[in-house]
């Protein structure tokens, strides 16, 4: 199906200042009618006058008013026609449809339609009824429900991704797929969980995430914005029928699903407590090792193999503590 564009129809206006002047002339050509009729005259302008009273109005159906970044796409006794695409006023066979099979459809975080009519609220008039096929050609963003996936480790997880996307082939929209905006949806869930099954949720050894047979430090928490473009890529190549593109894909939520936080937690919280204290016991050697280097040079003390050695217990006990040594002080002789 190609999108073919109506160029040549944004002359409603005139229609609709010749109809009026018609319906004039009808009530004009009524009086007459009804003036020569008394007289005994012929009825036919009478006639003229009332067939054009009651079928007048049929133009009038063919009028259209497009807004910038909208669209329309008309169809004549099931026949695809043409797509309006530029604002302006137009006129089209008064017994052309709109089509638009997702106007009532309505996206997380998209306002190009209208939410559903619930009780108390009043009905659509026509103007709003008409608006709604209107397809919108405006950026809109999907801001889909949080899935839980588990990753490449089988961590389940739980991600939510906010799509930027817009309708660029409405006749490929409308008549490829049965409702564009839920086909998007659902290849939006369907990318989501080919990509996070790749990656894992934070940096794993030999974890290939590329594909090249390299393990690499990707992940679904340090690489975003690699995971984010891979998901967008895939986004659109399932979209690529429904005439949609794809603009940007966001990683809006992210984070271990419940049954499992609470463990991940606490291994990221030993993970750090091994890191800082790897850093103390290191700088406590060096410190010690200063200590002794600096007591040898000069000739402060001389301590045989057991003095170092209880002192160095004695120094790395206060330095790689987790509280304050309470210092006790020798008045006796060290031997």
């Amino acid at each position: 199906m190609e999108e073919k564009l109506l160029q040549h129809k944004n002359n409603g206006l005139l229609v609709l200042i010749v109809t009026a002047a018609l319906y004039l002339a009808a009530i004009a050509a009524l009086a007459a009618g009804c003036a020569v009729l008394e007289d005994g005259g012929s009825p036919v302008l009478l006639i003229v006058g009332i067939v054009w009273l009651c079928i007048g109005w049929i133009p009038w159906c063919g009028l259209k008013v497009l807004k910038p970044q909208e669209a329309l796409v008309l169809t004549l006794f099931g026949d695809y026609i043409g797509t309006l695409k530029k604002e302006g006023f137009y006129f089209v066979n008064p017994f052309c449809t709109a089509v638009n099979p997702a106007a009532q459809t309505r996206l997380n975080q998209s306002g190009d339609v209208a939410s559903g009519l619930g009780k108390g609220q009043p009905k659509q008039d026509a103007a709003a009824a008409a608006a709604g096929k209107k397809i919108s050609l405006k950026i809109m963003t999907l801001n889909n429900n949080r899935q839980k996936i588990n990753d490449c480790l089988g961590n389940p997880v739980e991600i939510g991704i906010a799509v930027m996307w817009r309708v660029v082939d409405t006749a490929k929209a409308v008549f490829q797929v049965d409702n564009y905006k839920e086909y998007l949806s659902l290849q939006c869930d369907t990318a989501l969980r080919n990509i996070v099954r790749i990656y894992p949720y934070d940096t794993a050894p030999d974890v290939d995430t590329t594909g090249d047979g390299v393990a690499d430090e990707g992940s679904l928490r340090g690489s975003s914005e690699v995971v984010a473009s891979r998901i967008r890529e895939e986004i659109q190549a399932r979209v690529e029928e429904a005439g949609l593109e794809i603009l940007e894909a966001r990683i809006t939520y992210l984070a271990y699903a419940p049954e499992i936080a609470a463990v991940m937690l606490q291994r990221q919280q030993a993970s750090a407590i091994v890191d800082a204290r790897k850093m103390i016991v290191d700088g406590a050697v060096g410190m010690v090792e200063m200590a002794l280097d600096r007591l040898n040079e000069n000739g402060v003390v001389e301590l045989d193999e057991e003095r170092k050695a209880a002192m160095v217990s004695n120094l790395l006990v206060v330095l790689c503590g987790n509280r304050d040594a309470q210092p006790v002080v020798n008045s006796g002789s060290l031997y």
